[in-house]
């Protein structure tokens, strides 16, 4: 059975991924305000994900790798790569939305592209490991964000 929680969290940051593509290709075609709106939209997204897998951990916990041994360690690092993405993304994110709600717009030309290709990156990444927790291997053992990730 596939488990609803993560399951909706990763359907929000496919949707915040996409509406950040729309929104690319809007300001593409110079519809500002559209692009606005469609970014906006992107960031209500990301954090309806943050805030149900934020109280997923802290409420219910982490699901571990439950695929084979052997492959415990690349899965461990590219979860790594994956926080390591999500992380700078979302800080690049609320610097792009703040330079663009400032009216900064070189510095939101500049960053905004950067910033979307490493949401993109986020996002698939975000979407492998949902697939190789919940879809090709059946998860682990729930439990504290230390021992998922680490695996003690």
């Amino acid at each position: 059975m596939i488990p609803i929680l993560p399951t909706i969290s990763t359907s929000f940051i496919v949707l915040s991924a996409i509406t950040v593509a729309i929104g690319w290709y809007l300001i593409k075609q110079g519809k500002i305000e559209a692009h606005q709106k469609t970014m906006f939209w992107a960031a209500i997204f990301a954090l309806i994900f943050f805030i149900i897998y934020a109280s997923r951990t802290v409420f219910i916990g982490n699901t571990s790798f439950g695929g084979p041994n052997h492959l415990k360690i690349y899965y461990t690092l590219f979860l790594i790569f994956h926080i390591f993405l999500a992380t700078i993304g979302a800080v690049f994110g609320i610097v792009t939305l703040l330079t663009g709600y400032k009216n900064q717009l070189i510095k939101h030309k500049k960053i905004g592209p950067i910033t979307s290709i490493i949401w993109f990156f986020t996002a698939i990444t975000g979407i492998a490991v949902y697939l190789l927790l919940y879809i090709f291997y059946r998860g682990g053992e729930t439990t504290s964000v230390i021992k998922a990730i680490l695996g003690f």
